[in-house]
């Protein structure tokens, strides 16, 4: 109590974000009851009669699921392949730039993308990518013919992988910058002494010094792979693309929101959890066990 009347700034700022994940995180887990319970709007927010495994063996002999659930890992694992290592690229070649002010200005530029909204980023998108928008008239300006992009299922995929490194390339390499700052500069004058040159000094110095930081953002992307943002995928797809486009997260929208299904939607949201806890811990195991560095 001495400590707490002592720090009391410190608490407040430490009890605000608790009590939001209490009452926004933890407590609506309750609800997850009714993946195994029949739940009827109005009714008791932890359903009706008990059903046991019911609506897993649903969504487990459902085909629409599973092409759903491998359209959102294929989606997942194409954005960590190319959105996880092209910020640390980005951060090592910033690191290089000696003109300050040549520097800050393409950090202003490559984090602007990030703070823009959603909606703004899809209206980009599916203007540039109109038959009338800037990528066809520039096909077409070198003769070639004029692709409905958003409309071919083997585009939809490609496309938000691609908007999505434009859009967080920037804002992901802050966390490597800052890392960077913390090398000892001692190491880099040692290396330079014992012939070292820049690329061999990136090597051996730069990069097993933000390897903690790396190994880190690794294992939570992992975790995150079955994570595709909802609100671009939303906006981006239609019918004629649901064959690649449509992943868990729309799918659990149509089926549970649009289509009343709590229960149905509540068991797949589970199993789509299940999983990535198990990504989680299998790439921190993995990581302790290759690179000695781990969350925990």
């Amino acid at each position: 109590m001495k400590s707490i009347k002592k720090y009391w700034q410190l608490y407040l700022i430490v009890a605000i974000p608790t009590v939001y994940l209490l009452v926004f995180r933890y407590i609506p887990m309750l609800g997850n009851v009714i993946a195994f319970r029949t739940y009827l709007p109005g009714g008791s927010v932890f359903g009706q009669d008990w059903v046991g495994l019911r609506y897993f063996q649903m969504f487990i002999g459902d085909a629409t699921f599973w092409q759903v659930f491998l359209n959102t890992l294929s989606i997942g694992i194409w954005t960590l392949i190319f959105t996880f290592p092209l910020p640390i690229i980005f951060a090592l070649l910033l690191n290089e730039v000696k003109n300050r002010i040549f520097k800050k200005f393409i950090q202003t530029a490559s984090y602007l993308p990030y703070f823009l909204s959603i909606v703004i980023i899809a209206g980009m998108i599916l203007d540039f990518t109109s038959s009338n928008g800037f990528i066809n008239n520039a096909i077409h300006f070198f003769g070639g013919t004029r692709i409905l992009f958003m409309q071919d299922p083997k585009w939809f995929q490609p496309i938000y992988v691609i908007s999505q490194v434009w859009q967080t390339l920037g804002w992901g390499s802050i966390l490597y910058l800052a890392a960077l700052t913390n090398i000892d500069d001692t190491l880099y004058e040692a290396a330079k002494m014992d012939g070292a040159n820049r690329w061999q000094q990136m090597l051996h110095v730069t990069l097993p010094g933000i390897l903690p930081t790396i190994i880190t953002m690794l294992v939570l992307n992992v975790g995150s792979v079955l994570g595709v943002g909802f609100e671009k995928v939303l906006l981006l797809q239609n019918p004629l693309v649901y064959s690649t486009g449509d992943v868990v997260s729309t799918y659990l929208y149509r089926v549970g929101i649009l289509s009343s299904n709590f229960s149905y939607a509540t068991a797949i949201g589970i199993f789509e959890a299940i999983i990535g806890l198990v990504l989680v811990l299998g790439s921190n195991r993995i990581s302790a066990k290759i690179t000695k560095t781990s969350l925990w």
